[in-house]
């Protein structure tokens, strides 16, 4: 069975990492009154306390609450970017902003700068950004935010932007069945141009390929688009395409090795499964793969993995 990908964990990982690019990318004209350089991100225990009440104990990986200063006064303001990738109703989306906005500004007495990231698949209808409550003699209520929706935006529109954020996200944007192969070539050819470390590569990269995994037929024209690359960007590119491969058969073993072991002994201990996750070379995983098929208990196979280390 194919794990579930938690949606949520990824989109926080990407927009903790390249905050400042997301701002420039999606909300540039908040570039002009702060310093964005300086923000610094609330502590998530802080951020779920007080998204508590909102969520009535259901599981929520908490997005991201930034404090951010304005350029011209000693204040400050939070930014809120919350993504969805569940296509909740209009309306609950809407009142969710809304309530999300209500507790931030009750625990911090700040100004809240609201950014919803929606990264469904469907509906690709446009989702309303404004809660209004009004009476016939009075205008109670009016609440905007910032709506971002990816199924809505052309991946074309973004094959100039030099911002990692944006090599990321076109995986995520509306894209013809036909143009898969070319908008992976294109994400990964954006990417080598950028100046980043290698852990922030890698980071793209394997979001990259979370959201954009090619058929057969798919991976053939995804080859021809790289062989038509210049040479320097190719070699780049197909540098990071080998590693996502390697990590792909290196995760996927994990997991039949797991998944071996709990068929034979119904339960793995958490101490055995950090041993496994350290052992990180093809060849020794599927030595440890037929050993899961065949050690007569767990504390045998344990010693067989110690001894890899």
């Amino acid at each position: 069975m194919t794990p579930s990908i938690d949606h949520d964990a990824i989109f926080k990982e990407l927009l903790s990492t390249f905050f400042v690019d997301f701002i420039e990318l999606f909300a540039h004209r908040v570039l002009d009154y702060a310093e964005i350089q300086g923000f610094s991100l609330e502590p998530t225990e802080t951020v779920r306390e007080v998204f508590a009440p909102v969520e009535k104990g259901k599981r929520k990986t908490v997005d991201l609450v930034a404090r951010v200063s304005f350029r011209d006064r000693e204040a400050c303001f939070l930014i809120h970017i919350e993504s969805q990738s569940s296509a909740y109703t209009e309306e609950d989306l809407r009142w969710r902003m809304f309530y999300y906005f209500s507790r931030l500004h009750e625990k911090f007495q700040l100004p809240v700068y609201p950014i919803a990231l929606l990264t469904f698949d469907k509906p690709e209808k446009e989702r309303n950004s404004r809660c209004l409550v009004t009476f016939p003699d009075c205008k109670v209520l009016e609440f905007n935010f910032v709506s971002i929706q990816l199924n809505r935006l052309n991946w074309r529109d973004f094959l100039k932007r030099e911002n990692p954020v944006a090599s990321a996200l076109m995986a995520k944007m509306k894209i013809a069945p036909k143009e898969r192969a070319q908008v992976k070539a294109e994400c990964l050819r954006l990417l080598a141009t950028l100046e980043l470390n290698q852990k922030k590569m890698e980071l793209i990269s394997g979001f990259i390929g979370t959201y954009l995994r090619l058929n057969e037929q798919e991976e053939e024209v995804f080859e021809q688009i790289l062989d038509s690359m210049e040479l320097k960007t190719k070699e780049r590119v197909m540098r990071f395409y080998t590693d996502w491969e390697e990590r792909g058969l290196r995760e996927g073993r994990k997991e039949d090795i797991l998944r071996v072991l709990k068929a034979r002994f119904q339960d793995t201990p958490l101490k055995l499964k950090e041993l496994i996750e350290k052992v990180h070379d093809l060849e020794m995983l599927g030595n440890l793969l037929v050993q899961a098929a065949t050690t007569p208990s767990l504390g045998e196979f344990e010693s067989v993995v110690k001894s890899m280390g």
